[in-house]
């Protein structure tokens, strides 16, 4: 084929794609109709799944094992997410009131490893990722150019999706389901969908203005002495004595240190769009640790200037952030800076609406649902903005049931959103947002989709889910029904 007619095949999958939106036609013979015409730029998934982050990955390789056909887009430059290019290895556990960790499902190798200090380093996470990816077609700098809805069902239904690739060409691709698995919603953006009120809601009542919780640079060193930093802490003791010195929640053992807020916010950044809050740091061995307590305001994950501009000022104030901990914070005194992430730790973007939006009052009163697809824990924590520069918690719930159906998107019967896109209020959300209990979500769903192919997810019932829960605890050791 020559360029010629490279340019009119190209031409002709798009003017193709353009028929079939918002066309309101059966569906099977718009299935005929666009794999005839669909040529060689054109593929057919069961599942294709809108970024990499690691719940969106989980969710791929349990329809993939299962033997699902599942196609990973990514926008990013590189796969990996928070995870990998925004390397947020400062692990959050949840555990219910008994101190019963509820880490469950594929992501439980991660944290035991976490937790034995076998993964720490760049590596170990890198062989944990690539592992779950490995067999599933990935490809990474795509853009997406459009989406053909099916209007005829009860419910809307996206048909196919059309998106430029990394080598330039424009490529058209059906699905069953659609996951967004993206930290910045690049599907559901597109889907004129009800946004879910953030961080504004809770000082304005008219939620004019979207207000997001900070993003976070991890900051890395070197040549950290972890033992005086621990010995210093155990010297402060009790513990009364301890918190008048560095202030509450002040903790350090062999691997992790948290608090310190007596000392930490003393430090004042030279940009006002930073701050420094509690230590959150975690010893990767070999005098390396990692820190998670870098505040970046005002970032736009969808505005790839915002990002960039974000990841400047947070590596300008980097070199002064470790002149302060070298000067006050015990095992610090010779540390180094060791490098920077290649992305910011984003916790919170636009989400919204699902089939049923978890709230507050859900987790903290432990409700189980007949959909469960996760058992979640962790406090109401909600990071700082730059209204609520130091953020705000409402409280530490024991164990709670997440639903399906806070993972479909309302108004369309083949969307599914994955990871911090959970459809959750701005409170239930400090809680649910956190890594292990997306994750389980995300595989439960994933495995869900690979065993009940005869019913779409929506139509699932509880006598169904009384099968699926007990298939899940049989055959994957996953308990959701307590």
């Amino acid at each position: 084929m020559n360029y010629v007619q490279k340019g009119i095949h190209a031409l002709f999958s798009i003017l193709i794609a353009a028929l079939f939106t918002h066309t309101i036609t059966p569906a099977s013979s718009a299935q005929a109709s666009f794999q005839s015409h669909c040529g060689t730029l054109c593929s057919h998934y069961d599942i294709v799944v809108i970024g990499s982050e690691i719940q969106g990955i989980l969710l791929a390789k349990a329809a993939h094992d299962l033997g699902l056909n599942v196609l990973i887009l990514d926008p990013r430059n590189k796969p990996g997410g928070e995870l990998i290019e925004g390397e947020m290895w400062f692990l959050d556990e949840p555990f219910d009131k008994h101190g019963h960790s509820l880490v469950q499902g594929s992501i439980k190798p991660l944290f035991d490893g976490y937790d034995k200090g076998t993964i720490r380093k760049p590596v170990e996470f890198e062989n944990y990722y690539e592992h779950l990816i490995q067999g599933i077609p990935l490809r990474s700098s795509i853009a997406i150019q459009s989406v053909q809805f099916e209007l005829e069902k009860k419910e809307k239904s996206i048909h196919s999706l059309t998106y430029t690739a990394a080598d330039g060409k424009i490529y058209t691709v059906q699905s069953k389901y659609w996951v967004e698995n993206t930290d910045f919603s690049a599907l559901t953006s597109k889907l004129d969908e009800k946004r879910i009120p953030g961080m504004e809601s809770l000082y304005d009542g008219k939620n004019n203005k979207p207000d997001y919780m900070a993003a976070t640079l991890m900051l890395k060193f070197k040549h950290v002495n972890w033992s005086m930093l621990h010995q210093a802490v155990l010297a402060s003791y009790p513990l009364q004595n301890l918190i008048k010195k560095y202030g509450p929640n002040t903790y350090v053992d062999g691997s992790e240190a948290t608090g310190f807020s007596n000392i930490m916010r003393t430090y004042k950044p030279h940009d006002n769009g930073l701050m420094l809050r509690g230590m959150n740091t975690v010893y990767q061995r070999n005098g390396e640790a990692i820190m998670n307590a870098l505040l970046v305001y005002n970032v736009d994950p969808a505005n790839p200037a915002s990002v960039q501009a974000a990841l400047y000022r947070a590596k300008t104030e980097a070199p002064y952030i470790l002149n302060f901990l070298r000067q006050h914070i015990w095992g610090f005194s010779k540390a180094e800076l060791n490098g920077f992430p290649d992305y910011l730790y984003i916790r919170d973007y636009n989400r919204f609406e699902t089939k049923y939006v978890l709230n507050e009052h859900d987790v903290l009163n432990g409700n189980m649902f007949w959909d469960n697809v996760s058992i979640g824990g962790y406090s109401l924590d909600l990071q700082g903005t730059t209204r609520i520069r130091e953020g705000i918690g409402f409280g530490q719930p024991d164990r709670y049931g997440i639903p399906l159906r806070s993972f479909l998107l309302k108004s369309y019967d083949n969307v599914i959103v994955a990871g911090k896109n959970i459809g959750a209020t701005i409170k239930a959300y400090g809680s649910a947002r956190i890594m292990p209990n997306t994750a389980l979500a995300a595989e439960a769903i994933g495995i869900i989709l690979g065993k009940e192919r005869s019913k779409p997810l929506a139509e699932l019932t509880p006598d169904d889910f009384k099968r699926i829960h007990y298939y899940l605890q049989t055959k994957y050791h996953i308990v959701l029904d307590k």
